[in-house]
């Protein structure tokens, strides 16, 4: 295969993962060569690029990162400015915590609705994810962004997920109000418009 001299993305028009990578590339101002593909009919170059056939897959010359964790890590530390997350060690580790928690709960629960909408498992964890975003509401109280005054790859993680509730047919009760601002004004950055898909912008129509 083709060296690429242009780094490439290869990401779905409307999984969260790959929106998150697309998101932190927005943030950073990153030039990159975007490649949309289903990720039911995987084009050649990636499957031999990933052992997973997965998206998003990140190509930067000879190197190839395809998981969606790692590629925003290494963007934030190969693109320095602006930095998403702390430089204090204690609050970098608290982050990575919170990242931690939010695939493994949130990402984990969108995947099962996403997987099949109408079975009793994505019924379930419907209701469990609600449950999850409404327990953090005091958390979103606190500051304009997650634990901070400034932008993070914690908030480019939740953006993605908060923005399909309505697809996974969640709605936040009344005492989330707290998380329906931090929405708002997510939703509103214009990085966060840019990096939207066509298909992402039809889920709030």
């Amino acid at each position: 295969m083709a060296r690429r001299s242009v780094m490439t993305l290869f990401s779905a028009p409307a999984d969260p993962w790959s929106h998150r990578t697309r998101l932190v590339l927005a943030e950073k101002g990153i030039a990159i060569e975007l490649v949309n593909v289903d990720p039911n009919a995987l084009p050649e170059d990636l499957i031999d690029l990933n052992p997973y056939h997965s998206v998003p897959t990140l190509v930067d010359r000879d190197l190839v990162l395809y998981d969606s964790r790692v590629i925003i890590e290494y963007l934030d530390e190969r693109f320095p400015h602006p930095p998403l997350m702390p430089i204090d060690p204690v609050t970098r580790a608290q982050f990575r915590v919170a990242l931690y928690r939010v695939e493994r709960d949130w990402y984990a629960l969108a995947h099962d609705i996403e997987l099949d909408p109408a079975s009793k498992m994505a019924e379930h964890s419907r209701k469990v994810l609600g449950e999850a975003i409404c327990a953090s509401a005091e958390v979103f109280k606190a500051k304009p962004f997650f634990l901070s005054d400034e932008f993070s790859l914690v908030d480019a993680s939740i953006a993605p997920i908060l923005w399909r509730l309505r697809v996974y047919g969640i709605e936040l009760p009344p005492q989330a109000q707290p998380i329906v601002k931090y929405m708002n004004s997510i939703f509103a950055r214009p990085t966060f418009r840019a990096c939207l898909t066509h298909a992402e912008r039809e889920m709030r129509h």
